[in-house]
């Protein structure tokens, strides 16, 4: 699609970098004209944006039937190179991206922009520490009529969020979901839904579980919690932000300054001269060094959503979470035979056992409701039991980001509830039921702190 080229601005003397758009003679009309377009949407959307993670454009040239980009060169390897080169990022370091990643895409959000292509291979990572989020070129503005072919989608599969996949337009969430596989990559070291094929990659998205191995915590809630397949339950901007402020005091900001890279970019030299389109533009771009190529982003057509992910307990728990209960033989509930969206009268006391013939309507005076249930492993058979520390951790971080988010609608939700994760013991997880595999669900349940009673749902209905 075209280059980018390092350039001299005559007029004040400094560094600039110039994207040039490319396209094969045999390109038709057309189409030419959709990419120029591109160019130019590009130069308008990043050019709306003010924030020191965005790449600064400064300039737009129209030469020759030639389009060219002015802005800011950024001497930096991407977060790819880095992770590829150094593998995974500390948890700390990955915060503080986040948090500069995080304001990078509130600036565009508010100005009505949505990047689409949020990946590690456009986020350049500078030796002080700083990030800098790349190549609006496919971004969308709210108020810009689209240019994409009707029935195709523009963006990188691996880094596309399920109602994008599922055929629906581009939000501020889309975004977010970017991030998040992102952050991922960053902590992790891999790509988390990407294989060997586009249909591999979507299958991953649609039916597998990312594990966060390498880290827990505030940041392990706020990568999975960006990984919510549908739109309206993925954590905001804020939530996120409250839980990297979490993980260390410089988390929205600077990480200290890394090494720079060893190694200098192997391309050969030229000299092209740019001359402005009219004498009033003052301005000469001298080009000496072609820097790296712009790729064209992958097109992808419609797939299905997942929403099942795993989480880490908070290293420090939300306050008005207790201590892990269990059910089935050996537990402290004999039994649990509620779901999601229940509600019963009494208080969760050890010994009883609760079934689905004893539950109320949410909508009268309740004493604990079911807020959240997880079904770990599917139903596949023959697995063994994952131990209680581990199943207890995946329950409380899934338990504690429910309560979160504004699934749980009651406003002082913190200082007046409490809420419980309930994991199945050992024995339950290996008895067969009807289904012939174990116990493998875990809930969620809440009750106010002063054990009176409930007299509406706390739970957010589904819309």
């Amino acid at each position: 699609m075209g280059v980018v080229w390092r350039a001299e601005d005559q007029v004040i003397g400094r560094q600039v970098a110039i994207k040039e758009l490319r396209l094969p003679a045999d390109v038709p009309p057309e189409e030419r004209a959709v990419f120029e377009q591109r160019v130019l949407r590009e130069a308008r959307t990043a050019g709306r944006l003010n924030d020191p993670a965005v790449v600064t454009v400064f300039d737009v040239v129209a030469e020759d039937g030639t389009s060219y980009i002015v802005m800011e060169l950024v001497e930096a390897p991407t977060l790819s190179d880095e992770v590829t080169r150094r593998g995974p990022l500390p948890p700390e370091r990955v915060a503080a991206i986040a948090g500069q990643l995080l304001s990078a895409l509130e600036a565009a959000h508010t100005a009505g922009v949505v990047h689409r292509d949020v990946k590690p291979g456009n986020i350049m990572v500078l030796p002080n520490g700083r990030v800098k989020l790349a190549d609006f070129g496919i971004a969308q503005a709210v108020d810009d009529p689209r240019l994409t072919t009707s029935g195709t989608l523009i963006g990188s599969p691996a880094f596309m969020a399920p109602e994008r996949v599922h055929g629906h337009e581009a939000g501020p969430p889309s975004d977010l979901w970017a991030l998040g596989a992102t952050l991922f990559f960053a902590v992790e070291g891999f790509i988390p839904f990407e294989r060997s094929s586009t249909a591999a990659t979507l299958h991953a998205i649609i039916n597998e579980v990312p594990f966060l191995t390498r880290c827990q915590g505030p940041l392990a809630s706020a990568i999975s919690g960006l990984l919510i397949a549908s739109p309206a339950a993925r954590l905001s901007t804020a939530q996120v932000r409250a839980l990297l402020d979490q993980v260390a005091p410089s988390a929205a900001g600077v990480t200290a300054p890394i090494a720079p890279p060893t190694a200098r970019y192997p391309y050969p030299q030229a000299t092209v001269q740019v001359r402005p389109p009219a004498p009033a533009r003052r301005r000469r771009w001298g080009v000496t060094i072609p820097v790296t190529l712009v790729l064209v982003a992958a097109l992808l057509t419609a797939g299905v959503l997942a929403d099942r992910y795993v989480l880490n307990r908070p290293d420090t728990p939300v306050s008005a979470m207790q201590p892990t209960w269990t059910y089935g033989e050996g537990g402290q509930l004999p039994a649990f035979g509620l779901s999601k969206s229940y509600c019963a009268n009494g208080r969760l006391e050890q010994g009883h056992r609760y079934a689905s013939s004893g539950t109320v309507s949410c909508k009268e005076p309740h004493d604990i409701e079911v807020f959240g249930a997880s079904e770990t492993f599917d139903s596949a058979p023959k697995l063994a039991y994952p131990g209680l520390a581990p199943l207890s951790r995946y329950a409380e971080g899934w338990c504690s980001l429910v309560f979160s988010s504004d699934q749980i609608t009651m406003a002082d939700k913190d200082t007046a509830l409490h809420y419980v994760a309930i994991v199945p013991t050992d024995k339950a997880w290996q008895s067969p039921g009807e289904d012939k595999i174990g116990a493998r669900d875990v809930y969620c349940v809440l009750w106010r702190k002063d054990f009176s009673q409930l007299t509406n749902p706390v739970l957010k209905e589904r819309e």
